[in-house]
């Protein structure tokens, strides 16, 4: 058994677990245990009572946290010529076309999101089994596949993250970094807690969302309030 240390004692005891927190009170907790010596990403776990196997209980969407993610987001746009000017003005990482559906095939994947245009998905079908895993596949739902290549690259850039719920009925999201101030951590969960309610499916009955988590890259997590997410 890995030997807990003493800071992680101390982090553990700061945390009631038989109670549950509101956002801000979670949000300023949350930067009291934190103790890592890097700038640890902060995360939401959100369990939900959905079936994920059955289509019309699938919750998924994109939401622009208000604060950012505090994350460099890289970004590939995969564009004709005709739209690689827009891309780089936009703030993309890299533009191109073929030499990097080459790279791509070749393994690479440096990137955090890659944005689209419809015309030229058909040459990323054949990409899935590297792009699917990792979460890269553009998608028009997220926003990723448009013909507006300027405006998805701006919103991956501001903030703009997407979720879906996993097999085990869970939202798992960045909601950005222990350096933020605790109401900057609050309204960015607030925001995609906000968004997942928008997001319930019809034929869920009774509680939708289970419970709520936060936490960070090393500290333990607190649960919060279901019932308060949306308290000012």
């Amino acid at each position: 058994m890995a030997k807990i240390t003493k800071k992680q004692k101390d982090a553990v005891s700061k945390v009631d677990k038989s109670k549950t927190y509101s956002v801000a009170d979670a949000s300023a907790l949350l930067k009291d245990v934190a103790y890592a010596n890097f700038d640890e990403s902060v995360d939401l776990a959100v369990r939900l009572n959905v079936d994920p196997r059955k289509a019309n209980q699938m919750v998924r969407g994109v939401v622009t946290l208000p604060h950012g993610t505090g994350k460099d987001v890289k970004v590939l746009a995969l564009v004709t010529p005709d739209k690689a000017k827009e891309a780089e003005e936009a703030g993309a990482d890299y533009v191109g076309l073929d030499e990097y559906l080459d790279k791509i095939k070749g393994g690479w994947t440096d990137v955090d999101v890659i944005v689209t245009m419809p015309s030229v998905m058909g040459k990323l079908g054949p990409l899935g089994r590297v792009l699917g895993p990792r979460g890269l596949m553009p998608n028009p739902k997220t926003g990723t596949v448009t013909m507006d290549i300027a405006k998805a690259v701006s919103d991956v850039k501001a903030g703009k993250i997407d979720f879906k719920v996993d097999k085990t009925g869970i939202v798992h999201a960045a909601v950005g970094k222990v350096s933020f101030d605790a109401d900057k951590i609050a309204g960015n969960a607030r925001e995609l807690l906000t968004t997942l309610v928008k997001l319930k499916p019809q034929v869920v009955k009774g509680t939708y969302i289970k419970s709520i988590h936060i936490a960070s890259t090393m500290s333990p997590s607190i649960e919060i309030d279901t019932k308060r997410f949306t308290e000012q």
